[in-house]
């Protein structure tokens, strides 16, 4: 995903985010070694590994090894083990940046005069939503769109959701492609089946379409997305858009459109996290000839508004996160908590959401930490132990385990505790859901560890999802969206995530099919659990190269599935709640874009900045 930094119409605000501990050529080479997500290894090929480890810290920059010297200076000298795991992945880039970190807009004086500006300026545009009804019925679902990919739409949701009965009661038979391609989108995004025959009078004799132009081209392709199993005309569409996309961007030159098509080629617009390229957004329709002002600067003060929000989410888990000890006590660990926050905040970014995205986010740094634990530092024996520990929620059992394991044991079961007491009293029963996933991910965890171990591959890429779709944690992830949501998360729909529903088991799916495709060629270099690429070889003895592009098959079959449950009249549960999973399943493509970008943190550091500490300029 390209960054947004350096757009003229952004602040030129001083503050610098922390320089990156080490060149990118050196990260890189420690990437190249470095083991990806949910790798399980054991004592029998550790020794191997570490020998890796240690050539690689040597051909790397000083920063990294003054990190892991830094490090050991404070481990136990009987721990040998820690000490040899130290530095394994790179260093947090961000450490207590948001504790010290000032916003020129944080005056309480300054707070109530963006939102008196943010109120007058939404009565403006819900009038223009109002006044929509007679315009076109383009000119109605561009403003819509636009609005959404502001990340305005939560502003609006009553006048959006009255709007979209009669968007689709009003129809596209006379319309063009490209307003039939953005009506069908936007519908499907909403959960309306509209059908997809509205394209059928755009196909041509040659079994092609009628798009010469490349916005109506990037209007097909990315619809066409929202597709379910058996809809062909869809798969024609992205068939035919994406080899004309593809020949048409090798002949255009820099521009917004440009940018448009190679992000969607790389993802589809339906699949992308709006938060994340919102402030892009701001600044190419701030460009573009039907900009209206009034959105255009509620949009920049949202921005301002949320960025301070999200400062004191960060603020608040930064000060939890420096209780575990990461870098000090648990060195063979990703420090990656902003990189959590930036993951969590593409499930819920609006500011109502605030308890939920801190929840979440000590959720996913903990499984991280756990993966870790199991990955990187414990043998089969102590992740047994472990395992025995977390699912009697006792930290008694762990007697024999190193110190490094029973302080992180003591820290994960004190942070559930923290957790607890965020809730309130009606709302406790959720941790029992929550912890029956924590027992299910370690369970699972412990599973892989026993696969390696015996040198065990899948027979199947069905047998070998049956472990690793819960190792990928996205049931335990799916859950936990729901924990500091409000009432609306009932206990019916926590009975529903509990059965890990058919919505749940495709965002699993797609998160563990795009993890192995991103890290299969890495994961040669060092004693790894089978991948489903693995066992696809095995199950058809094929090539890696024709299992790799079947893999990609099952994951675009695996998005089906997703869309199928999204459009699926049964689940009638909140579209506030389901949105939650659709959501982390795009967040799943943006972190698994080109490669593991959570692994190797310096490819999020300036989406992180622009976002966290990169307001716009003055607008009051």
């Amino acid at each position: 995903m390209h960054s947004a930094r350096g757009s003229t119409v952004m602040t030129t605000f001083s503050c610098k985010p922390p320089q990156c501990s080490s060149r990118r050529s050196c990260h890189d080479a420690v990437a190249a070694a470095s083991p990806p997500p949910l790798i399980r290894r054991c004592p029998s090929a550790s020794w191997r590994w570490r020998r890796r480890q240690r050539t690689c810290r040597l051909q790397c920059g000083q920063s990294q090894q003054a990190f892991a010297a830094r490090t050991r200076h404070h481990l136990d000298d009987d721990d040998s083990r820690l000490s040899e795991n130290a530095g394994i992945f790179h260093p947090s880039i961000w450490g207590d940046f948001f504790l010290g970190y000032s916003n020129p807009y944080a005056s309480s004086q300054q707070r109530t005069q963006m939102a008196e500006r943010a109120d007058k300026l939404k009565e403006e545009v819900a009038e223009m939503i109002a006044s929509s009804t007679f315009s076109g019925q383009h000119e109605r679902l561009y403003l819509i769109d636009t609005l959404e990919r502001l990340c305005l739409d939560h502003l609006f949701e009553e006048e959006i959701s009255a709007a979209l009965p009669q968007i689709e009661a009003a129809g596209v038979s006379d319309c063009d492609l490209g307003t039939v391609a953005l009506w069908f989108c936007l519908l499907r995004k909403h959960r309306y089946r509209v059908s997809p025959d509205v394209f059928a009078r755009f196909k041509n004799e040659e079994g092609g379409f009628l798009a010469d132009n490349p916005e109506d081209l990037l209007s097909l392709y990315n619809a066409a997305h929202m597709r379910t199993h058996g809809e062909t005309i869809l798969d024609e569409a992205i068939r035919f858009t994406r080899r004309r996309l593809e020949t048409t961007l090798r002949d255009m030159e820099e521009s917004s459109l440009a940018r448009e098509i190679k992000s969607a080629l790389e993802i589809p617009l339906p699949r992308r996290v709006r938060i994340y390229e919102s402030k892009y957004y701001i600044s190419a329709y701030e460009k573009d000839s039907t900009v209206h002002e009034t959105v255009l600067q509620l949009a920049k003060l949202n921005s301002n508004i949320m960025q301070l929000h999200h400062q004191r989410d960060l603020e608040i888990i930064t000060r939890w996160w420096e209780g575990l000890q990461v870098e000090s006590r648990l060195p063979f660990a990703r420090d990656r908590l902003v990189e959590c926050y930036l993951w969590i905040v593409g499930v819920y970014y609006e500011p109502c959401y605030s308890r939920s995205r801190i929840i979440l986010t000590m959720i996913i740094a903990i499984a991280t930490l756990l993966d870790d634990i199991y990955d990187s530092y414990a043998t089969p024996e102590e992740c047994e132990i472990l395992t025995q520990c977390i699912e009697s929620w006792d930290a008694k059992a762990a007697h024999d385990l190193p110190e490094c394991m029973k302080f992180a044991l003591g820290k994960i079961l004190d942070s559930f505790h923290t957790i607890a007491n965020m809730l309130h009293q009606e709302e406790k029963y959720r941790i029992s859901y929550l912890k029956y996933f924590t027992e299910d991910l370690v369970r699972s965890y412990n599973t892989e560890v026993k696969m390696l171990q015996d040198g065990y591959i899948p027979k199947s890429v069905e047998e070998h999802l049956q472990v690793s779709i819960r190792t990928g944690g996205c049931p335990m992830l799916s859950c936990a969206s729901f924990v500091g949501m409000n009432d609306i998360a009932t206990k019916d729909c926590f009975d529903w995530v509990s059965r890990v529903p058919s919505m749940v088991q495709a965002l699993s799916r797609i998160l563990r099919l795009l993890d192995d495709l991103q890290t299969y060629e890495r994961e040669q270099l060092i004693p790894h659990v089978a991948s489903t690429i693995d066992s696809y070889m095995k199950e058809h003895n094929v090539s890696i190269e024709v299992a790799c592009e079947k893999i990609h098959t099952l994951k675009e079959e695996s998005w089906k599935d997703f869309n199928d449950e999204w459009l699926n009249p049964d689940n009638t549960y909140p579209k506030q709640v389901l949105e939650r999973i659709f959501n982390l399943t795009r967040t799943m493509e943006f972190m698994y874009n080109q490669e593991d970008n959570f692994t190797n943190c310096p490819n999020l550091k300036d989406t992180i900045y622009l976002l966290f500490a990169e307001p716009f300029a003055e607008l009051i």
